[in-house]
């Protein structure tokens, strides 16, 4: 009896696990390319990055330093994804941003580290750009959106 119920557990969990896996295959994004393509396209870092979901080393980003009124877009697609007005320095050594612009980034769950984050996407084309937290400022959203530079082009007003 033991071992039916053993079998029946196991069976259980790796339909679970087919079905999600299934689920986050099925979503076709805007601009779709294939991983020959996207390595064509981005450098090492941004492929790490960008679609592997790597993270850059900390303060290594000169996106880090620009303070210019401009639009951040995604590295892979070119879709805007901030605003400059919406930066600031969280001093976690990566761009930080208190909101993204509508609608353009995706929200979903990472459990890469053993519990769950806030894994922002790029809603164009997918592309991993880093994690929001809840430690942002105060006075405007509470969120921290903290961007892997690799993953963003800084295009300035004219």
């Amino acid at each position: 009896m033991k071992n039916i119920v053993g079998i029946i557990t196991i069976l259980f969990f790796i339909s679970c696990s087919t079905n999600a896996q299934k689920k986050q295959a099925e979503k076709i994004y805007p601009v779709n390319k294939t991983n020959t393509e996207w390595k064509k396209k981005l450098s090492k870092i941004q492929y790490y990055v960008l679609r592997e979901s790597g993270t850059e080393k900390a303060y290594s980003s000169p996106l880090n330093k620009i303070s210019k009124k401009g639009v951040y877009v995604c590295a892979a697609c070119n879709s805007k994804l901030y605003r400059s007005e919406n930066k600031f320095d969280s001093g976690s050594g990566w761009p930080s941003f208190d909101r993204a612009i509508k609608e353009n980034v995706e929200l979903d769950v990472d459990y890469k580290i053993g519990y769950a984050r806030t894994e922002l996407k790029c809603y164009t084309c997918g592309s991993h750009l880093g994690h929001s937290f809840d430690d942002g400022p105060r006075k405007t959203t509470g969120k921290r959106h903290c961007i892997n530079g690799a993953a963003l082009l800084f295009i300035p007003n004219e």
